[in-house]
């Protein structure tokens, strides 16, 4: 029995000491994961690792449009409580249409700037001056002296916008994010906001691309990198939420074509609201409608002939309109199909040039002609 005990020890303490020895026991297996041939991670496939055309036109668009846009400072005196003078900044942007450096913008990103500021895409800064502003369509442009010739942006056609294009927005939310990019669509046309100043803005390109405070004046492109749009204003109090609005390039290239002509803006002088189909029959107009004329500025062109306004504020359904003006139901004898009808029409137009309005008032059609006048406020 001895034997076998003295037996039986030695062999567990031998086993004890042949196992501590190894350098390489199991152990190891006890407290680390075991070893395995396959990735704790996965890159792309190679045909996942490649950019899609779409994306591929983004960036191509951005590379091209972000050097010719720049960042707008607006400085303007105002006075507190105790009549003391004090700066008041505002920013915005622009984008560059001249290599010698005019600049397109808003009107309302400069207003009465006494002094305006242009920082370039490589952060060089210039003073500007202003050439000429549009103020009923929110337009301004700058002239700054650069040392070098500069990018330009191309010029689109607005006419031709159609619901559901792909668009772009660049410029310079909140005034120190500069060079932002952001992509959406066209989500109608015609829009009719009222602007800065109680000034109705028309005509307007509705969009869902991010347009926040201090993007006003940048540039919206199309797919191909043109400009069709100038980024104007957000519907909400704070930021974006998805619906923005751009002034249609095709009005800055009349204010443009204009100044190298020596020739002002035409105005007519009313504010309209559209008014059709049931609205129509509830006020007693023809079924077909047409711009129902709200007010008529004091001494424009439009009240010099004769046009008439609201007499009387009513509410129709969700829309509060003013009743008993004239309704314009067709220009230069093309019915008026358009919220932006009227705007359309004076951009093909220049101050001294006549148009002619069928209207309808107290229950008859009649033509008037108007002769417009150039806008002052230009």
């Amino acid at each position: 029995m001895s034997f076998r005990i003295l037996l039986l020890t030695t062999a567990l303490v031998g086993g004890f000491l042949v196992v501590t020895s190894r350098s390489d026991w199991g152990q190891r297996h006890l407290y680390h994961p075991a070893k395995t041939d396959q990735a704790i991670w996965s890159g792309p496939s190679t045909k996942a690792a490649g950019l899609s055309a779409d994306e591929l036109n983004n960036i191509d668009i951005y590379k091209m449009a972000h050097s010719a846009t720049v960042n707008i400072t607006s400085t303007v005196m105002r006075r507190n409580f105790f009549f003391e003078a004090y700066p008041q900044t505002g920013t915005g942007s622009g984008f560059i249409v001249n290599a010698d450096g005019r600049i397109l913008t808003n009107n309302h990103v400069i207003n009465e700037a006494q002094r305006i500021e242009v920082t370039l895409s490589d952060q060089t800064k210039y003073r500007a001056t202003l050439l000429v502003r549009d103020v009923y369509n929110d337009l301004a442009l700058l002239q700054i002296t650069p040392r070098k010739k500069l990018p330009t942006l191309h010029l689109g056609d607005s006419e031709g916008l159609q619901v559901g294009q792909k668009v772009l927005a660049i410029g310079n939310p909140f005034g120190f994010l500069e060079g932002s990019l952001t992509v959406g669509i066209v989500s109608s046309l015609g829009r009719t906001i009222r602007g800065e100043n109680n000034i109705e803005l028309e005509g307007l390109v509705q969009t869902d691309a991010a347009i926040n405070p201090g993007n006003s004046g940048g540039p919206l492109l199309d797919s191909s990198g043109n400009v069709i749009g100038i980024n104007t204003a957000i519907l909400g109090p704070g930021g974006n939420i998805g619906i923005g609005f751009a002034m249609p390039i095709n009005k800055a290239k009349a204010m443009l074509d204009d100044l190298q002509a020596g020739r002002k803006r035409p105005r007519l002088g009313v504010s309209v609201v559209t008014v059709s189909g049931d609205y129509a029959d509830a006020l007693k107009l023809p079924t077909q409608g047409g711009l129902l004329i709200q007010e008529v500025a004091q001494g424009s062109p439009a009240e010099r002939a004769g046009l008439r306004g609201g007499k009387e504020v009513v509410q129709i359904g969700n829309a509060q309109l003013s009743i008993g003006g004239d309704l314009i139901m067709s220009i230069d004898g093309k019915p008026v199909d358009r919220d932006d009808a009227i705007s359309r029409s004076l951009a093909r137009k220049h101050a001294g040039d006549t148009i002619e309005l069928t209207i309808f008032r107290n229950g008859r059609t009649m033509n008037v002609k108007v002769t417009l006048g150039e806008d002052n406020a230009v």
